[in-house]
């Protein structure tokens, strides 16, 4: 039987902060080593990865990598101690908003203390398990949303980076929002960033013209970083689609010279 306490003595708040230190430590201690266990089995070379148009930390691709650090440093500082969800959307099709996500979630994999998790999002044009030249037998995003059977781990795939995993599109479908809005979207998302506390996931979204299902993807999100092609789209468009999104996630506009 539990002993309540006395009510003449006073509450042991400092007692209770370094109880609470001591967990959360404790917690990061053991994040960081599941971290360390993370095996990559086929890493892949730098001249792989330039192929795959991959940023990598060797000099060669120091003026890319040093700008996708740079969000990345905006991103952790506008997001705290906590871990977090990123869309990444472009506000017309091919302006790079693929190319955008996928070394953002790189730039986040460099760091040996985090995991990234990308997620492709853009059902209509699905890209990264080909840029990456991953195979995914199992299916993806949608299949795993149609039949929850399946198992995250299926649709998990090594990516040749170590601490980055993706989880393909899927099997192709024309209508995205109703998977986007539903329960298991939803509790999905929930349950990929909360497994591991280190985790940072970032969703490789659908332009913004033409269709609602970046907006639809951005309730799910804790910040949006849009992606214009450099001279792909007017100061007034652009203006135009980030009022469309909440002012309180949106962390800023990318310009993409690549083409």
């Amino acid at each position: 039987m539990s002993n309540p306490q006395d009510a003449s003595q006073p509450p042991d708040h400092v007692g209770a902060a370094f109880g609470a230190a001591a967990g959360d430590i404790a917690r990061r201690a053991s994040t960081s080593r599941s971290i360390a266990r993370i095996v990559e089995p086929y890493a892949l070379t730098r001249r792989a990865l330039e192929d795959r148009r991959m940023i990598h930390p060797e000099e060669s691709a120091r003026k890319h990598a040093d700008a996708f650090r740079e969000i990345r440093t905006s991103l952790l500082a506008r997001g705290g101690d906590h871990n977090f969800i990123v869309m990444v959307a472009p506000i017309s099709p091919r302006s790079g908003g693929s190319f955008v996500a996928r070394n953002l979630a790189a730039a986040f994999a460099f760091d040996e203390a985090k995991t990234a998790l990308l997620i492709d999002c853009n059902l209509r044009n699905p890209s990264q398990h080909k840029e990456l030249d991953v195979e995914a037998p199992d299916g993806g995003l949608i299949d795993y949303l149609e039949h929850p059977s399946l198992g995250v781990e299926k649709i998990l795939c090594h990516t040749g980076i170590p601490r980055l995993r993706l989880i393909p599109s899927g099997h192709k479908r024309e209508m995205g929002g109703e998977y986007f809005s539903s329960f298991r979207m939803r509790a999905l998302i929930d349950s990929l960033r909360s497994r591991y506390p280190d985790r940072y996931l970032f969703l490789d979204g659908p332009a913004v013209k033409g269709s609602p299902d970046a907006r639809i993807l951005s309730d799910l999100v804790d910040f949006v970083v849009l992606v214009t092609g450099s001279g792909r789209d007017t100061p007034s468009a652009i203006n135009k689609h980030v009022a469309g999104f909440d002012p309180a996630k949106l962390a800023g506009v990318v310009i993409n010279e690549i083409p």
